[in-house]
């Protein structure tokens, strides 16, 4: 199979006038992005950019988002998303970790470029896509002066597409590298058990940063179809998308679905193009569930469930099991069954020992979507990447006999808030920055809104309110990670070597929940 890129090429030889994508009032034929990506990539070529550099991106979803991800791989390079929803130190971070030659930024996110220009160790280049009044440079004009065309290269499959960074327990967010062979190795399953023909149009709602963004994205070049690019997820505008452009295949969060469910402007849409309806990276409640299925009569609904190790889904509950009031309604508590190139098992954590059928322990599975590593973490990469090609996913579940996966809780500590994952660690460092805070633990509660949310258990040395607390932490990680809730201890409960019984403290929260996630 040839790369990415080599694919980019053949489906603009195929059909050149066909539509790639759809992003505001802007449409490009296949032949345009193609020749756009060879723009790009001979942009980056001539800013002394080539075979494992990294380019890092700092924006909502955009043409230019999309060209780079190819034009970075048409040279050898590799984009680095970076979220634009974290702080300016989280930023830089990520852009220092990854050693980005290159960081690209939305107009809007300029500030944030002004906040970490002068921390940015190895970045020689820095861009901003519209707008002008500001001492970078216009990505525009950049790209007017490259080449129509970069120096030709093989690209081995084998070699990083794109890497998503995802946070850690330790707080500190890890470079997951993702190769063209990751994403070949899925695309075409997801073609058949999807249903996606010629005529398919495929909406990109989720942030490009997320791994369902991303691989959205790839899926759209690889079927040679049309996608649509909604610049944020903002519920009303992808139900308007939805009508205007026919769209048929779209991917959303719960929390989005639930959103939707509740604006009248999302009702009047005429959303009756929808074939499928992909969700996933939370929980679903069963009520967000069937409201959904009331709302789009005419749509297959599927679940997916996987990581951004594993290049996104590695299960998926099909169409047929999402009957409420069928024979198996308790399927729809399950995660689906696993993709055909993927073998799935459940360990004792402790052991590593495989457990029968139905006793919960952790979940690892084998399959070519799972990373070729974390970027310059070989203690981290070994852990995770066990000997005969297995990925410790982290999570707590079970296999049933008819080989569907059971979520049940996380052997990891993560919190899952809208889809967004939150470290509790990371968020327990930055509250005891705090001059009064001289312990705490961050668990996450049931929230009917986003699932769970994080809350934070703390010991104080002095008084101070709950919003001080909050606003403290706002001031040093995102937004979305900062607790919702506060609650004063005397103690944090800890084990003989000092670790956080996390499971007791988050107990009395979850004791009325089926399971340990919502």
């Amino acid at each position: 199979m040839p790369g990415l890129t080599e694919v980019l090429r053949e489906r603009a030889d195929r059909h050149p006038d066909r539509v790639a994508f759809i992003a505001g009032d802007v449409q490009i034929t296949y032949r345009d992005f193609d020749r756009r990506v060879d723009r790009a990539a001979a942009a980056l070529a001539a800013s002394g950019i080539g075979r494992g550099d990294r380019v890092a991106i700092l924006d909502k979803n955009s043409l230019e988002y999309a060209e780079q991800m190819f034009g970075a791989a048409r040279i050898g390079a590799v984009q680095v998303p970076v979220n634009y929803r974290l702080a300016p130190d989280e930023v830089a971070y990520v852009v220092n970790n990854a050693q980005a030659k290159a960081f690209i930024v939305g107009s809007e996110f300029v500030p944030v470029l002004d906040a970490v220009a002068g921390k940015l160790e190895h970045t020689a280049h820095t861009l901003v896509i519209g707008g002008t009044g500001h001492a970078h440079r216009d990505y525009a004009a950049w790209l007017a002066e490259a080449d129509a065309a970069p120096s030709e290269i093989d690209v081995d499959t084998a070699e990083v597409f794109v890497q998503l960074y995802s946070s850690g327990t330790t707080g500190l967010p890890k470079g997951v590298m993702l190769t063209h062979d990751n994403f070949i190795s899925i695309l075409p399953l997801t073609h058949d058990a999807w249903g996606i023909d010629d005529t398919s149009v495929m909406a990109v709602a989720m942030p490009m940063y997320h791994v369902a963004g991303s691989a959205l994205t790839v899926c759209v070049i690889f079927d040679g179809i049309t996608g649509v690019i909604n610049r944020e997820p903002d519920p009303t505008a992808i139900a308007r998308a939805i009508e205007r452009h026919r769209v048929t295949h779209i991917f959303l969060v719960p929390v989005l679905m639930q959103f939707m469910q509740l604006l009248p402007e999302v009702a009047e849409a005429d959303m009756s193009s929808l074939q499928l309806l992909l969700y996933g990276a939370s929980p679903i409640g069963e009520d967000v569930l069937r409201g959904a299925m009331r709302m789009l009569p005419g749509t297959g609904f599927m679940q997916v469930y996987g990581l951004t190790e594993t290049t996104g889904a590695i299960t998926m509950l099909p169409v047929r099991d999402h009957d409420p009031d069928g024979p198996n309604p308790h399927r729809l508590r399950s995660a689906g069954l696993p993709n055909p190139s993927c073998t799935l098992k459940v360990v004792d954590p402790g052991t590593q020992e495989e457990l029968p059928l139905g006793q919960v322990g952790e979940i690892l599975c084998r399959t070519p979507q799972n990373m070729k590593g974390y970027w310059e973490m070989p203690e981290a990469t070994a852990s995770a990447l066990l000997p005969g090609g297995w990925f410790r996913t982290g999570d707590a579940g079970y296999l049933d006999v008819d080989g569907y996966l059971y979520i049940h809780d996380r052997i990891k500590d993560m919190i899952i808030s809208g889809g967004e994952n939150v470290y509790p660690a990371e968020v327990e460092n930055a509250l005891l920055t705090h001059p009064a805070v001289t312990d705490c633990a961050v668990i996450g509660v049931p929230d009917e809104q986003w699932g769970e949310t994080p809350k934070a258990l703390v010991v104080l040395s002095a008084d101070v309110s709950d919003a001080d607390l909050i606003g403290h932490c706002r001031e040093n990680i995102a937004h979305f990670k900062c607790p919702t809730s506060i609650e004063r201890r005397e103690s944090i409960p800890r084990n003989p070597t000092g670790k956080i019984l996390k499971r007791e403290l988050r107990a009395p929260y979850w004791q009325d929940h089926e399971r340990a996630v919502n």
